[in-house]
């Protein structure tokens, strides 16, 4: 469906689909982009729904949501921490070679076209020590897009290496790299009916889904549940943090045994993200009086205003903090928070900018 579609068509969708809508309106026009209190709004973004860490934290790679089905493409942009300034890294298209032998796998049926849309993104060194990274994305195909990170310091670039498309029915949303160069993914619902609907309750058909180069996908134990979201696993790589978005909870998985350890309660849990002292940061989407996705829209650009929340989870008790919670003035849906120093970096599924906020000490 095309962006610029009337309000009345954006609404209609599906839950999921309606995002994708909404994130490209409002993305359209961007009001005054001004700090408030310690939150400052670094703006000349698109729906910054994903952002990653780059070695030696003096920029971020951050994933420019188009949609998930017949949407508008996104990017793959470069956010310098001392400048605040965007350049774009990747778009569909730019990529000419074919994929690179080891990276991926042998059927990925070439680079990624126009459409290209990124969703989650992990980066991760490789055993000979490159790095790379890993990008869901559904443009043109469901597929995880992997890419080498060159440079270093505020100077990077990516170069395509190849992909994995994913299982006919899945629709994907987040990616985390394990220690042994394998892959988990969330696949949040069946694509049978089109695109996916948020569900109430535990039960539904979502689930993560591990990866590896011999194996190929397979469902993981423990994570069925109604739209799975983020995941994040512990250094080891024994255990797996999965957010599943309508149960308002995030799970804990021995990912040896599958048996699910612990759970804390988050709602509307989305990404996460580990921060420097070690608490697992899961952004939580928190609206007054039920979340009306139209006020996206109907914010003509800028900020999209829905409450949310970055909440700290300690990953051996699962015990709950509040490390910030946005208003929708400066920035609204916060769909990832990411902390380097100080700061802390949040994302959003819709709308032209992205936040840092200085937190106390």
């Amino acid at each position: 469906m095309h962006p610029l579609r009337r309000r009345s068509l954006c609404l209609a969708l599906p839950t999921l689909a309606a995002l994708a809508c909404f994130a490209a309106r409002a993305a359209e026009a961007a009001p005054e982009c001004r700090p408030l209190g310690n939150a400052k709004p670094l703006c000349g973004f698109r729906s910054p729904e994903d952002l990653a860490p780059l070695p030696g934290a003096k920029a971020l790679i951050v994933a420019e949501f188009g949609g998930m089905q017949d949407a508008s493409a996104g990017a793959l942009s470069l956010l310098d921490l001392a400048s605040e300034k965007r350049s774009v890294l990747f778009r569909g298209g730019d990529a000419k070679a074919a994929a690179t032998e080891g990276w991926g796998e042998p059927r990925c049926p070439g680079a990624p076209g126009a459409g290209f849309s990124p969703h989650g993104i992990d980066i991760a060194p490789r055993p000979d020590g490159r790095l790379q990274l890993a990008v869901v994305q559904h443009g043109g195909r469901e597929s995880i897009e992997l890419f080498e990170v060159l440079g270093s310091g505020r100077e990077w670039k990516l170069a395509w290496r190849g992909c994995i498309v994913a299982p006919e029915d899945a629709w994907l949303n987040d990616v985390v790299w394990l220690p042994d160069g394998s892959l988990i993914a969330s696949h949040m619902a069946s694509r049978a009916g089109g695109a996916p609907k948020i569900q109430s309750g535990e039960a539904g058909p979502g689930h993560a889904l591990r990866w590896s180069a011999g194996e190929g996908f397979r469902e993981l134990a423990g994570t069925r549940g109604a739209l799975p979201n983020g995941v994040e696993v512990s250094a080891d790589g024994a255990k797996l943090f999965l957010n599943v978005t309508s149960a308002n909870e995030v799970r804990r998985i021995d990912l040896a045994s599958g048996v699910v350890e612990a759970r804390a309660a988050v709602l509307s849990p989305d990404n996460s993200t580990w921060a420097p002292d070690g608490a697992l940061l899961v952004a939580s989407l928190r609206p007054t009086g039920g979340i009306d996705f139209s006020r996206c829209q109907d914010s003509a650009g800028g900020p999209c205003p829905i409450d949310f929340a970055i909440v700290a989870v300690d990953p051996a008790s699962m015990l709950t903090r509040e490390l910030y919670r946005g208003d929708g003035v400066t920035m609204g849906a916060g769909t990832v928070g990411l902390r380097v120093g100080r700061d802390l970096y949040v994302g959003s599924f819709a709308g032209d900018r992205l936040l840092r906020v200085r937190l106390e000490e």
